[in-house]
This record gives C-alpha cells, structure tokens and sequence, in this order.
C-alpha cells in the first residue's frame, strides 16, 4: 500500500515537471514578433486588436506590419481606414508598400497617403470592404524606430455615404524591442 502510494506520487510529480520543462521553450519563442499579455495599461478589453510583425520588431530593423481587424469589429463598410500613431514613434512608412487583405485575398488600393506632420496613415481600398469581414493592413517595408518602446497605433473608419467624419474602430499596441 505505501509503494503504491509513494509511485503514484512519483508519477504525479514527473508529470509536472514534464509540463514545466515542457513549457519554457514555447515562452521564450512565443514572443517573437506577436502581441504580449499586458498586465497594466494597454487599450480596454474589446478595442485591443491583434497584429504580427513578421521579422521580430527590432528596434532600428526592417519589419512587416500585419494589423488585424476582425469580422466582428467590422460592423459597417470602409471606404477609409485611418492609422494613427504616436509622435515619438520615429519609424518610417513606405505608402507604395501597403496591402489590404480581405478574407485573405488582396484588395486593389486607390491610394495610400502618409500624412507625417500628422502622424497618420490613410488607405482609401478601390471599393468598399463589405461589412462583417476579416481584414489584414499589411505594411510592408517598414523601418522600425532606433529606440524601442511600446506604441500605439488607433485604427478609425469612415462608411460609404457616411459624414465626413472617422470613427474608433481599436488600437494596436505594438511592441518594438
């Protein structure tokens, strides 16, 4: 009775030793490029969006931005997705390198306008994206800033029709080390 007891607690703890050493590469891998967990600050709850950076976000590297909008979030039809980042994100933007992924096809762009005095990016798609899809803002060919920090980028809309006026769609905050 005692050996069975003392092997069952054996087991038990080999079990959990297993899953702790199980674990520690998939931490150290698991945040290259991809949003954290914050644990204080970052945008509320439901305005938090996902995003990947393709190449790690080096401070002073060469990234690819992709910032993620859920069907969910996509309540209305775009004719204007507008990004708007910090000033002290020192980052530069190329505006002929940007994509618009639709349910994962491409989508062709009328125009791209970087607006630096005003920290703004516009992309006007060719046509409106249709309500309740999945969408992807590639920004390729980005030059990530020489100071690394954690930046957040505020994604607003503008409707088809609508008033001239954009609305809160949620933020990107994005990790740059």
């Amino acid at each position: 009775m005692f050996l069975k007891l003392l092997t069952r607690r054996f087991f038990a703890g080999l079990a959990i030793a297993g899953c702790f050493v199980g674990a520690v590469p998939l931490v150290s891998v698991a945040q290259n490029g991809l949003p954290g967990f914050t644990l204080f600050g970052g945008a509320k709850g439901d305005d938090n969006l996902n995003y990947r950076l393709d190449f790690g976000g080096k401070a002073g590297g060469w990234d690819r931005y992709r910032l993620r909008l859920p069907a969910k979030k996509m309540t209305l039809a775009v004719a204007q997705f507008a990004i708007s980042y910090p000033d002290y994100y020192q980052g530069i933007f190329d505006p002929k390198s940007v994509e618009l992924q639709v349910q994962g096809k491409a989508v062709k762009l009328k125009e791209v306008v970087w607006n630096k005095e005003n920290n703004l990016i516009e992309i006007f798609p060719e046509d409106p994206v249709p309500a309740n899809t999945k969408v992807e803002i590639w920004l390729e060919n980005v030059k990530n800033p020489t100071s690394g920090g954690m930046f957040y980028f505020n994604c607003q809309i503008m409707s088809p029709g609508d008033l001239p006026l954009l609305r809160y769609l949620g933020t990107w905050v994005i990790q740059i080390s």
